[in-house]
């Protein structure tokens, strides 16, 4: 091997690059020193070419040593916990001072004489010899976040304790229940209420309705904050912020000021107004501009007249107060409007996160500030009515945010600007994928102690009773491709797994929160392994399910699963049907026809359909979702990955709107059917 790439490769291990991954297909490929350079780069490494590798090695070696202890320490409930100490070997023998600092406001302090801690490792650099030692921990932690300060004479470190139990939240008597419910984005859902596309109100109608059919949840697609203008990227995993809402989804109708407000009520009926909205309604495809245009209109109306209200503009006062985030992005989000720009190409002083009076409109800040209210109070409301029979509402996160969003903007020492996430080469994407969005840095997010990231979760679960975790690999690591590089020469980096699962766990059980990992595709055993140690359910999705001798059948999904026929990114049920080849369709159907889920072996797309759902609904998964358009047997796909405008992604509208498809015979059949398989009693099959 070349020396200058031994070099690079033992500074990229460093930093948690892998210098080495497998494509889908099991091919060994071997990041290149450009990539692995430019990956450094993004990560802050001091490397602007090979010449500087050497002096960046010795010091990054050096740095890590020079660190008393890591800025983030997980204990776990159930085993004995200790701080990880380096220390020049003259201080690894004095007494050390220790204070902890508990969440909830008390203190602990205690002395430690490291001499009587033995070694664990050592190193000599610069002539100075190093030692590890292991500081143990006093008693048993509270759950939660604490800071533990340890002094020795002439040196002092912190390191954040995030006290968790093992296993993530598991609903009470969750063993012996098996809920189902059913899927279908937000905006696709149209009603004889809607606007542009489905609403807050929609929602809660579907809820409803999926409850009276003995259902327990409701799925549907990221629902967080979106540039619908300039600039205009509707796309709900690229979101303009993972902290706060999209106000599109806004149901009118239900806010309180549109009572009290004469000159929203007079837009309203206006017959030019109401003359868009029904041509937003009828269109096929979501118009996100038009839309929103319209929408807002109405949203500054109410905006203004809830500031005449005082009981009104108390209760969003006080909320405010409590929410202190939502006046920042409020005005990030008015200095966008007046700047009309990114930030990126703001003044250097608003580049850096300080924006002052005259930076923006504060009529555009109250709108912003007050449309993230009405978000709050119709999602927590909804979330209130949606767990009283089961999880309700089955939100999901996204892995990414926009980078030209307000987190990004705000939280810059949490992103590598430098990079976007992606995908390498696979059978489908030969080119790789680039998500344009930057990945969190790994070191930066333990630096600030995972605020944004754990902000990110409370946002989503103090509403949702299930989560699903995107892309739950990134956990572990993530394809990232440096600015101005390819797919084809991404890079795998890796994070902290042990410290995401501990605030994954800490936080679903103070929120009570189920939580979903998206593991599917090319997954390495150790996510899987580590899913299964905390108890976080996996995905099963028939299709990738398909054993390779069809005769036999799917593999069955494991009891912690969500189970389903597809997801966003897939073809519906009705073409994947069509495109499978003859072979696997011939198999499965058989399958079906034995276990008895059909009466016959058949190539009805109908009947292997509502077969497949009655073996997942008989099966140990305990969580079903169904998608709602499989069932009318849509064939057009609402995303198909790697296109822009050359498919009308994340714009296409339910066939049937609300008031036809719950009346629908089949879909009431189809789910009826599945609900009476739910509530049996599981039987293992032989």
């Amino acid at each position: 091997m070349d020396k200058h790439y031994d070099t690079l490769s033992q500074l990229a291990r460093l930093y948690g690059l892998q210098t080495v991954y497998h494509e889908a297909g099991g091919q060994r490929r071997q990041a290149s020193q450009q990539a692995l350079l430019a990956a450094l780069q993004a990560l802050g490494a001091p490397v602007a070419g090979l010449s500087d590798v050497p002096g960046a090695l010795r010091q990054g070696r050096l740095k890590k040593w020079q660190q008393c202890c890591e800025p983030v320490t997980v204990a776990w409930e159930d085993r004995f916990c200790y701080i990880e100490l380096r220390l020049p070997a003259y201080h690894s023998s004095q007494r050390a001072q220790c204070r902890l600092e508990l969440e909830q406001g008390d203190t602990r302090e205690w002395t430690c004489d490291l001499a009587l801690l033995p070694p664990v490792n050592a190193a000599t650099l610069e002539g100075i010899t190093y030692q590890i030692k292991h500081l143990p921990l006093p008693g048993k932690l509270p759950p939660g976040y604490h800071q533990c300060v340890i002094s020795v004479p002439g040196l002092s470190c912190r390191t954040l304790l995030v006290s968790a139990p093992r296993h993530v939240y598991l609903p009470p008597g969750e063993a012996g229940k098996r809920v189902w419910g059913v899927f279908l984005p937000l905006y696709a859902l149209r009603s004889e209420h809607s606007w542009a596309a489905g609403d807050f109100g929609d929602l809660e109608h579907l809820l409803h309705w999926t409850q009276s059919l003995g259902g327990g949840l409701v799925g549907t697609l990221p629902l967080l904050a979106a540039f619908l203008d300039q600039p205009f990227s509707p796309s709900p995993y690229s979101p303009a912020s993972r902290l706060f809402w999209n106000e599109f989804f806004l149901n009118i109708t239900a806010v309180p000021e549109l009572k009290i407000c004469p000159e929203a009520r007079e837009l309203l009926n206006a017959p030019d107004f109401q003359s868009e909205i029904a041509a937003l309604r009828r269109a096929p495809l979501v118009d996100y501009r038009r839309g929103m245009a319209v929408k807002r209109r109405i949203l500054e109306l109410l905006a203004q007249c809830c500031a005449r209200t005082p009981v009104r503009e108390e209760a969003l006062q006080s909320w405010v107060i409590k929410h202190p985030a939502v006046r920042d992005y409020a005005r990030f989000r008015a200095a966008m409007e007046k700047q009309q720009a990114t930030w990126q190409k703001w003044p250097e002083r608003m580049r850096n996160g300080e924006l002052q009076p005259g930076d923006y409109e504060p009529e555009a800040e109250r709108y912003h500030t007050y449309v993230q209210w009405l978000a709050h109070e119709q999602l927590q409301a909804l979330a209130g009515q949606a767990n009283h029979r089961g999880p309700g509402l089955y939100l999901d996160l996204p892995l990414g945010v926009h980078r030209a969003g307000y987190d990004v903007w705000r939280e810059g020492r949490a992103f590598a600007r430098g990079a976007a996430c992606g995908a390498p080469p696979d059978p489908l994407n030969t080119s790789g994928q680039n998500w344009e969005f930057p990945p969190l840095h790994p070191e930066g997010i333990r630096e600030q102690g995972y605020r944004y990231y754990i902000a990110s979760l409370r946002n989503h679960m103090r509403h949702a009773g299930i989560l699903r975790l995107d892309h739950v690999m990134g956990l572990h690591r993530l394809f990232w491709i440096p600015a101005g590089m390819s797919a084809r020469d991404g890079v795998y980096v890796k994070y902290r797994a042990e410290e995401f699962y501990a605030i994954l766990a800490l936080e679903s059980h103070r929120m009570r929160t189920l939580l979903v990992g998206e593991d599917l595709g090319t997954v390495p055993a150790v996510v899987r392994t580590t899913m299964n140690r905390h108890k976080l359910y996996r995905m099963h999705i028939l299709p990738f399910e398909i054993h390779r001798l069809p005769r036999r059948g799917p593999h069955l999904p494991p009891a912690r699963s969500l189970a389903a026929l597809n997801t966003h990114d897939m073809p519906p049920f009705a073409a994947y049907w069509q495109r499978e080849n003859r072979r696997r369709r011939t198999g499965l159907s058989h399958f079906l026809y034995r276990k008895g889920w059909i009466k016959a072996p058949t190539a009805s797309d109908r009947e292997v359909l509502l077969g497949c759902l009655k073996h997942l609904a008989a099966s140990r998964a305990r969580v079903l979702l169904v998608n709602l358009e499989d069932l009318w047997l849509e064939k057009a796909p609402q995303n198909i990955p790697g296109t822009t405008t050359e498919y009308p992604n994340w714009r296409r509208k339910a066939a049937p709107d609300m008031e036809e498809f719950t009346r629908m015979p089949r879909v009431l059949k189809a789910l009826r059917v599945i609900n009476g398989l739910r509530k049996r009693k599981y039987h293992i099959p032989r």
